[in-house]
């Protein structure tokens, strides 16, 4: 469908299959970017037909998400974003709606068929117009709604009825295409800001002289410290996250900043985890049920500050929020990495394989999954959640026929 005939866009999906297949494109910020631009293409390039335009929207997005998502079902950013424009698809279509049920008093059908036509699309009308009142105005939308509530006042002319009803078919056909486009930049500048929406709430949770442990790095973390560290002096300690040791690029990060840092190994949290006043992390997915998708190691230290009754605070941005649920048999959360990483098999190699004994089997998981009950806040790019309020958060950015 969308192959035939668009093949630089085909190059361009195959392109980005490849890259997630072959890990060159890792990371929940770098998979949601890419693939949000790429749908906008997919977007823009579909011709859509003057009957069922959302449809043949959302049948495009789903064709080349399903391939997306295929390609590295371990990064859950790719699959939220081609819900996310699915959920934007249907909020324009019942968006349009809306505007059709404002305008049918003027419309030739008889006056029983308005009747009975206004109930029942009344609460589609009434979702979508609260729905697009909580959502920031962009400038097609604006200066597209001029021309629309000035025509609405105007009786169309009986001998033009055909042509006018096949120019109306066109122009919502193109509202929808070029509201979904604009809804897609906006969400592609959230995802591209988010961190300057979680640093920006850094004074209200850091306060001063506190110590403050994390695991590993995270870019959303570092960006919360530099804000925090222009009015506040605190202590962080930074489990080094082994056997990757992020957290010894993420000191040196913090210590550039002139921040006070303490490197302490992974097995080390419990022994010092008494003197830390909040743990903050950063996070791979958030899950449908509050719980999250990180770096390994990280469900120790939650059960270190749970242990302590030390507060266990996530930064997340939405685009890492997924609806689906940790039991789902599709939901792959952990993905083995090159045992390398753990054990030299040049020093090794007589256990590894077996010549003295029998062999040495190395396991080396990237992530780790801990569960809501562990987690006491999530402060996200729209305010701080409880982990219970992560359903509601499903809700209002997800489609339930797209989970």
């Amino acid at each position: 469908m969308v192959a035939a005939a668009m093949p630089d866009l085909q190059a361009a999906v195959d392109d980005f299959v490849i890259k997630l297949k072959r890990r060159q494109v890792e990371g929940s910020l770098a998979t949601a970017k890419s693939t949000v631009l790429l749908l906008r293409q997919v977007v823009s390039h579909q011709r859509i037909p003057s009957s069922g335009p959302a449809s043949s929207l959302i049948d495009a997005v789903k064709s080349v998400g399903s391939r997306l998502i295929a390609a590295n079902s371990m990064e859950l950013a790719v699959g939220n974003m081609v819900r996310r424009v699915l959920h934007i698809i249907r909020e324009e279509e019942a968006t349009i709606v809306a505007a059709q049920v404002g305008v049918t008093p003027v419309s030739d059908s008889d006056d029983d068929a308005d009747v009975d036509g206004v109930p029942g699309l009344s609460a589609v009308a009434l979702a979508a117009a609260n729905r697009t009142a909580l959502r920031a105005p962009s400038l097609h939308n604006l200066l597209e709604s001029l021309p629309t509530s000035a025509g609405a006042n105007v009786e169309p002319v009986p001998e033009s009825d055909t042509k006018s009803r096949s120019s109306d078919k066109n122009s919502k056909s193109w509202k929808l295409k070029h509201g979904v486009i604009d809804a897609i930049g906006l969400l592609l500048g959230e995802i591209e800001n988010y961190h300057s929406e979680i640093s920006e709430q850094a004074l209200e949770h850091i306060h001063q002289n506190e110590v403050i442990l994390t695991l590993g790095r995270s870019r959303s973390l570092l960006h919360f410290f530099r804000e925090a560290k222009k009015k506040r002096s605190f202590q962080v300690f930074v489990a080094e996250g082994a056997p990757r040791y992020q957290g010894h690029k993420f000191a040196k990060e913090l210590a550039a900043m002139e921040l006070q840092t303490t490197v302490i190994t992974d097995s080390a949290v419990f022994a010092l985890i008494s003197r830390v006043n909040m743990v903050i992390v950063g996070a791979h997915a958030v899950m449908a049920n509050g719980g999250i998708v990180a770096p390994v190691g990280m469900h120790m230290v939650a059960l270190a500050a749970r242990r302590h009754a030390v507060p266990f605070v996530v930064l997340t941005g939405l685009h890492k929020l997924c609806p689906l649920y940790p039991h789902n048999p599709s939901v792959v959360l952990n993905e083995l990495k090159s045992p390398s990483q753990v054990l030299d098999f040049g020093e090794m190699s007589d256990c590894l394989d077996g010549t003295d004994g029998s062999p040495v089997h190395v396991v080396n998981p990237m992530f780790d999954y801990v569960p809501p009950e562990l987690i006491s806040l999530f402060i996200t790019d729209s305010g701080g959640h409880n982990p219970s309020y992560v359903y509601r958060l499903v809700a209002e950015i997800y489609s339930p026929e797209d989970h």
